[in-house]
């Protein structure tokens, strides 16, 4: 149990600190490409990475075996996550400082609990209601930079899409929970119809380009820290914890690991406003699951 609890949390960690080095990357990646050939560079690492774990691992998956419903959940899911979630991300990144981005775009978990309200009919608490007012007051703390009085955003434009970022992660998330198929299998799908819809959209808009070497080093670092090998990390880590709750929690150390090195590599000085943002977003988190925690116990 031992070794299995500490292997789950050395996972975790890597995983963590592969994602930590995200914000850095999409900020100088966006420098020598567009968001939307950046995607394809990424979409099409991952979509080959997953490929190559599928085959490796023993993973049981067949093509001729899915059902047409299947097929139409795996298109929808590619649809939300990768080609509206990140293509929104990285035209936010393309307006806004890499640490506003960073912040931001964490609201998608109390996003989630709103959706699952909606769509899922889950009852949201008094308690959980307090936390995303909570969250969501640290967001306007950084979207204004900490001018609460004169409210005026720096990028209007750069900070809905942020927030629209996270508003298609919990979409994604909320469609990911009714499909009980395996994880690699399901997402190698999810990046394969993704290629596609980026790939007629680059055609279509005419933004098809081969980007200099360090667009497309940095698609390909996107394509396998950011969206497949970190993600096959995680999960070999929430299933090798006896309490994935404790392993998840590990998460909220990343933005602030982000923080520190968009600091030391994009160059930004990290505003105070941004990191009070940030503790007061990851606060509202942690209570709304102690919320959920709260009614899972029947207090």
């Amino acid at each position: 149990m031992k070794t299995t609890k500490t292997g789950a949390y050395t996972l975790a960690m890597i995983a963590i600190l592969f994602w930590s080095t995200m914000g850095s990357a999409f900020k100088l990646t966006l420098a020598f490409t567009s968001p939307a050939m950046l995607l394809l560079i990424a979409s099409a690492t991952a979509f080959t990475f997953l490929g190559l774990q599928i085959k490796f691992s023993g993973h049981s998956f067949g093509l001729s075996r899915l059902s047409r419903k299947e097929w139409l959940g795996s298109a929808t899911m590619g649809m939300f996550n990768p080609l509206l979630y990140y293509l929104v991300l990285f035209e936010a990144y393309s307006r806004i400082p890499a640490q506003e981005g960073v912040a931001l775009n964490y609201i998608w978990p109390l996003m989630l609990v709103i959706f699952s309200a909606i769509f899922l009919k889950q009852h949201i608490s008094l308690l959980s209601f307090i936390a995303i007012l909570v969250s969501f007051t640290g967001t306007v703390i950084i979207a204004t930079h900490g001018n609460l009085g004169d409210v005026h955003f720096s990028d209007p434009v750069g900070v809905a899409l942020a927030l629209g970022s996270a508003l298609f992660w919990a979409s994604f998330w909320i469609l990911n929970m009714k499909d009980n198929r395996e994880a690699v299998p399901k997402m190698f799908l999810n990046f394969a119809f993704g290629f596609i819809y980026i790939l007629v959209y680059c055609l279509i808009t005419g933004k098809l380009s081969l980007p200099p070497w360090q667009g497309l080093a940095g698609g390909i670092y996107i394509g396998i820290f950011e969206m497949g090998l970190t993600f096959v990390l995680w999960l070999k880590a929430l299933d090798r914890s006896p309490n994935t709750a404790r392993v998840s929690n590990l998460v909220f150390i990343s933005p602030f690991i982000s923080l520190i090195l968009v600091s030391i590599f994009v160059g930004e000085k990290i505003l105070i406003s941004t990191i009070t943002g940030l503790v007061i977003i990851v606060s509202g988190i942690l209570l709304q699951q102690y919320s959920h925690w709260r009614e899972e116990r029947g207090g």
